[in-house]
């Protein structure tokens, strides 16, 4: 009961506010310039998600950044991209929480296992505190895997499905 009245206090704390100031406008324009680039050589679609805390609602059910993670994957529509190969990269502040979900079209060629490694790797960068340089490894990662599976057409055309703007929250 303690750990969850902590946890509630800790996400009641933080606001949008908290995730801007975690990544500044200019850090912003870097990150979706990054991945506006990214999905140049590739089909798949990236988006990223800064959440300071979660809503009420999902403390008092007690979910955790998984779940959220999964939430948002359908709310910001990334699973809707024509060869289901949208991923979501999730950063959740107030749990010091990250979470890559992957659409089915991703899920046959990388296990959970090369996810995670992904996520190992943006992890360091978080601790300290340095959002904007592990949201570009993640991006990174991820790009090398769509170019890997899901290479551009060559001189064909490459329709931006979902925006490029990191969404805070």
């Amino acid at each position: 009961m303690r750990d969850r009245l902590i946890r509630l206090l800790r996400h009641c704390w933080l606001d949008e506010d908290d995730a801007r100031r975690a990544l500044g406008p200019v850090a912003l324009e870097r990150i979706e310039q990054r991945v506006r680039a990214s999905e140049a050589a590739h089909s798949g679609e990236i988006r990223v998600c800064v959440e300071a805390g979660l809503p009420l609602g999902y403390l008092w059910r007690n979910v955790d950044a998984h779940d959220r993670a999964l939430s948002l994957f359908g709310k910001l529509r990334v699973w809707d991209t024509e060869h289901n190969n949208g991923v979501l990269i999730y950063l959740l502040l107030a749990d010091h929480r990250i979470e890559i979900v992957a659409d089915r079209g991703l899920t046959r060629h990388v296990d959970a296992a090369g996810w995670q490694a992904i996520v190992d790797g943006m992890g360091a960068a978080f601790r300290e505190r340095r959002f904007e340089d592990g949201l570009h490894a993640a991006i990174d990662a991820v790009d090398a895997v769509l170019r890997e599976h899901f290479p551009a057409a060559p001189g064909g055309g490459n329709p931006n499905e979902l925006p490029d703007t990191p969404v805070l929250r």
